[in-house]
């Protein structure tokens, strides 16, 4: 057993009386710059000093290895301006330092150890120490952080690869990555099949491996299963540097019930609510932050702003908003009580999210604020000064599950629901939307992407192809779930990676392609990102097809020459001769063709394009005698345009 270190000997508080006011008023957004465990000197004693929140303690003191573990023979003091504050300061101890708070509260004798809600660090699961840690790091992205405003702008076309970084490439030994590793081999991969950015599954520390980090316990720090703080710092480096964003699903709706954690932290429902109708998540089964107390607002504004500010993160994906905005969520008649208007809005998280937007904007205004957001909530991404939530966008689940459930029929009985695939575009510029096919829809019994779609092998391919791009051409930036590239036939499992074995085969390899230049026409083609949520920027051609189940639509740009023709034929069976109106004459070059040879498909289709006849057609002057390959979507714009 290690000896014990000398008792404290010299406080100096780094919180000032201006933080502890804006502490309690819900204002402050740089809590860990003041509370968890900060190396400092004081007074030439080099040591760490620690800050905890704990008001209804009685005792709270130091405990790790440097004491044996020892409650009380490193006690913090209490603030005597009733903030419920304790600090103190541990002379000789340093970076790498194994630590927790030993806490007496003043109610029923209740004594606990637990982790610091502000570490920087933690031990590898299943263990459960903090660890005191210095997150400084050399960044040398400098450029892109100069850069990145013109690649969040609503007008840019944003392309998402979202990632579970533990099981993107898992070796034979079971092992999975670390952040280095990962970071040279995907920042390739994503140059290779042209993603604008990346999304990372939650990467807070968290104790149950099988949540993929939903489950959040650490909320300023990185998991320790893949490395070191400095470790991650390289990784979004490493992507920078390429030119590639990274956003971070980031949880503040609920957090873990684990006994070192931030449940009952002082022997009371400090972070969680009090009200047993508002405390527990009854689908997650872990406890709901209470928006309605200050202190608790000042914690999570802080994490968010912490991520983007230290590791340099482009945007945050704020996980289950839908469960935050009603009291009613999974909750049924009797199990909830309604606000004090009578309704069922939480007005305290109404208020947070709106705060937590305007924080992040006022501090880092070239981020993105995306919302997973499944209702028809009003204004999701409006300002907040016009009542608005004031994300930048909105995952569009309407269109998810519609487009699923269309390309799971049987392309006979397609030609009955054809609202499934046209629906959307009544409402898509409600909002500024991103259009998902996530990590959610292929777990639990949904079956893989390709898996979903009907038919034979050939036929399921080609499903698969077309609804890459429907999706590429549809107004809305776009998200897609790893191993949906490539067209992965089993579910995403956690435990056992993706099926990289599969790209041994040239059809694996053609939808692969496919997705990569949809990657780099949708980035080329102003028309196809510039005006998304723009009703101008859409316009049908036809969607009243229903017999042959033929929709085509055009996408506009902001200049007039900037015009995209798109067609899907969501049949097996080859349209010749299938005339499409188009507002200009001349050549219109095939820009691609998801039934190309190199894409796996039958190789029908328009010979490189299709010069335009004065036929008038659908509404406009002149017209297109195409050629529709079976279940394929094929993609035109004037040539010179």
């Amino acid at each position: 057993m290690q000896q014990a270190l000398p008792d404290i000997t010299k406080t100096r508080s780094l919180i000032t009386d201006y933080d502890v006011y804006l502490f309690r008023q819900g204002n402050h957004s740089r809590l860990y710059t003041k509370f968890g465990a900060h190396p400092v000197i004081i007074d030439g004693t080099q040591g760490t000093n620690f800050s905890v929140w704990a008001p209804n303690a009685v005792e709270v003191s130091v405990i790790g290895d440097f004491n044996g573990w020892r409650a009380g023979e490193h006690p913090l003091m209490m603030r005597s301006d009733n903030s419920g504050i304790w600090e103190g300061f541990v002379p000789e101890l340093g970076h790498g330092a194994l630590y927790k708070y030993h806490i007496r509260s003043k109610y029923d004798n209740y004594v606990v150890e637990k982790g610091d809600p502000f570490a920087y660090f933690w031990e590898v699961p299943p263990k459960t120490a903090s660890v005191v840690w210095d997150i400084s790091y050399p960044w040398s992205d400098r450029a892109w952080m100069r850069y990145r405003e013109e690649v969040n702008t609503p007008d840019a076309p944003i392309s998402v690869y979202e990632a579970h970084i533990g099981s993107w490439r898992i070796a034979e030994e079971k092992q999975c990555m670390n952040y280095r590793e990962l970071a040279t081999e995907l920042g390739e991969y994503l140059l290779e099949t042209g993603f604008t950015h990346v999304e990372f599954l939650p990467i807070m520390e968290h104790p149950f491996y099988p949540s993929w980090g939903y489950q959040t316990l650490g909320y300023f720090a990185p998991t320790s299963r893949y490395g070191t703080p400095q470790d991650f710092m390289h990784l979004i480096e490493h992507l920078h540097l390429r030119g590639i964003g990274v956003i971070l699903d980031w949880v503040p709706s609920h957090f873990p019930s684990d006994g070192y954690g931030l449940s009952y932290f002082d022997g009371t429902h400090l972070y969680e609510h009090a009200h047993p109708r508002q405390r527990y998540h009854p689908e997650w089964k872990s406890y709901i932050f209470n928006l309605a107390r200050n202190e608790v607002r000042s914690f999570l504004l802080s994490s968010a702003v912490f991520w983007l500010e230290h590791y340099h993160a482009d945007g945050l994906r704020v996980d289950a908003v839908s469960s935050m905005l009603y009291l009613d969520y999974a909750r049924n008649a009797g199990e909830w009580t309604a606000n004090v208007y009578g309704g069922r809005e939480n007005l305290d998280a109404i208020g947070f999210l709106r705060k937590m937007n305007d924080t992040i904007h006022g501090n880092f205004p070239d981020v993105l604020a995306i919302a997973e957001e499944a209702t028809s909530w009003p204004g999701v991404t409006a300002p907040t000064a016009t009542g608005g939530l004031g994300f930048d966008l909105k995952w569009n689940m309407g269109w998810m599950h519609d487009t699923l459930d269309y390309f799971t029929l049987d392309p006979v009985f397609r030609r009955y629901r054809p609202d499934l695939l046209t629906f959307s575009i009544w409402y898509a510029f409600s909002e500024r939307y991103i259009l998902p096919l996530s990590h959610d829809e292929v777990v639990h019994e949904k079956s893989a992407l390709i898996g979903k779609m009907p038919g034979d092998e050939w036929r399921k391919r080609a499903n698969l192809r077309l609804l890459f791009g429907y999706m590429f051409t549809h107004p809305g930036k776009k998200l897609l779930f790893m191993g949906g590239e490539f067209g992965q036939w089993s579910e995403w499992n956690h435990e056992t990676g993706l099926e990289w074995r599969l790209l041994q085969y040239a059809p694996h390899r053609g939808i692969r392609r496919w997705v990569t230049d949809l990657n780099r026409l949708y980035r080329r083609e102003p028309a196809l990102h510039e005006r998304d949520a723009d009703p101008a920027g859409f316009e049908w051609i036809d969607f009243s097809d229903v017999e042959k189940s033929v929709i085509s639509y055009m996408r506009r740009g902001w200049s007039g020459d900037d015009v995209v023709l798109v067609a899907c034929n969501c049949t097996p069976v080859p349209h010749y001769n299938y005339r499409v109106g188009v507002p200009f004459g001349g050549f219109w070059k095939e820009m691609l063709n998801s039934d190309a040879t190199e894409y796996g498909g039958s190789g029908v289709g328009n010979l490189g394009g299709v010069e335009a006849e004065q036929v008038p057609a659908h509404g406009q002057p002149w017209s297109l005698p195409l050629t529709l390959p079976p279940l394929g979507a094929v993609i035109f714009a004037p040539e010179g345009a």
